[in-house]
């Protein structure tokens, strides 16, 4: 039996129900309570300036040319992606998490999907932040030093520093820690930043390791990195009031663009086309503007004109061969008779009429 319309329409209204609970839910997670941003805590001072002094610490040990730089000799001439080949196509891919286009991406997904649930813009602009430090102290770094890559290194035991690279520190270090320990900074309670801070670091070590294992970075290079990217996380708190900042105004850029949307939609839109009265001085109507809008309620006049006269007809006719008689303005022409009036028209604006000849109406008005 197929169905009515009556039961179509209410298939379709239960379906819009379903479909708008489906959204009310999706649109609005409310935040959880009491989300406390980290500020810089006494804790987490110290654990800056300790980093901070082993990031300088590193630095200073390449320079100098110390057992660091030996231990990194030692594990290149090792050569590990020999001595365990069957982990190189599992670790090809697994270095992935730390290259920045990727997991900038990731990242991204989640903390965008965030912030249109909680109505907030703090995850991605801290994820921004975040990034463009990176970049700039590590690439600063990384073009400063020079050093180069354990592929193309030239003497050994010697640092390599200052010979064109950008091997120092590991950008794929760096960057893993930062992207990857942004979510346990994020977190919005104190289980998940433990979990989250745990997986942030297993995925940091296991891509330094890595890099030394395929050889594209010395050992000095992956401390280095991890250093970098847990001076940028400790520092985040500082950027904090700059971030709300931040988001507060682009809030009221697009409130104001949002205000200016619906005043433009609420205008009404002028009759016909036209344009607004306002925009353009108005002019003063022409005679052929109010000979067109007076016309038809002339055309018994001249009917009955020329009915009575008989030269009503051929005045008519005059006046529709004479299109220019119609620009002469309303106080200039003559005023007009009434069909059957027999009052002659003031002399001092028509002259005297001629002896033998009656006044002749004038047709149209």
């Amino acid at each position: 039996m197929p169905d009515g319309p009556g039961l179509s329409l209410t298939r379709c209204n239960v379906d819009s129900v379903r479909t708008d609970r489906i959204f009310a839910r999706l649109d609005r997670e409310p935040e959880p309570p009491k989300i406390e941003i980290p500020g810089m805590s006494r804790t987490r001072t110290a654990i800056f300036g300790s980093t901070l002094a082993f990031y300088i610490a590193i630095v200073w040990a390449v320079l100098i040319t110390s057992w660091l730089v030996a231990l990194d000799w030692k594990i290149m001439l090792f050569r590990p992606y020999e001595q365990w080949p069957e982990l190189h196509p599992f670790l090809d891919y697994f270095v992935v998490l730390g290259q920045r286009g990727p997991t900038a991406v990731m990242v991204a997904a989640w903390l965008g999907w965030r912030s249109w649930r909680q109505h907030t813009l703090r995850p991605l602009l801290t994820l921004g932040t975040s990034l463009l430090l990176l970049n700039v102290t590590v690439g600063a770094v990384k073009l400063g030093l020079g050093r180069r890559g354990p592929h193309y290194a030239t003497e050994i035991g010697s640092a390599e520093m200052f010979a064109g690279g950008d091997i120092f520190p590991s950008g794929h270090t760096a960057n893993a820690v930062v992207t990857w320990g942004i979510l346990a900074y994020m977190a919005t309670t104190p289980r998940a930043r433990r979990w989250l801070s745990v997986l942030s670091a297993v995925v940091a070590l296991g891509v330094g390791a890595t890099t030394v294992y395929l050889g594209t970075h010395w050992v000095s290079d992956v401390l280095l990195g991890w250093a970098a990217g847990l001076l940028i996380l400790l520092s985040l708190p500082w950027f904090e009031p700059l971030i709300g900042r931040t988001e507060a105004w682009i809030f009221t850029v697009r409130e104001t663009w949002r205000d200016r949307r619906r005043l433009g939609a609420a205008r009404p839109a002028p009759a016909g086309g036209r344009l607004s009265p306002g925009l353009f001085p108005q002019r003063h109507p022409t005679a052929r503007s109010v000979a067109q809008a007076d016309g038809p309620a002339r055309e018994p006049v001249a009917a009955g004109s020329a009915g009575r006269s008989p030269g009503g007809a051929r005045a008519a006719v005059h006046l529709t061969q004479r299109p220019h008689a119609a620009h002469t303005a309303r106080s200039e022409r003559t005023p007009v008779t009434p069909a059957g009036s027999r009052r002659p028209p003031h002399a001092d604006r028509t002259g005297a009429a001629r002896p033998g000849t009656s006044p002749r109406p004038v047709a149209g008005g």
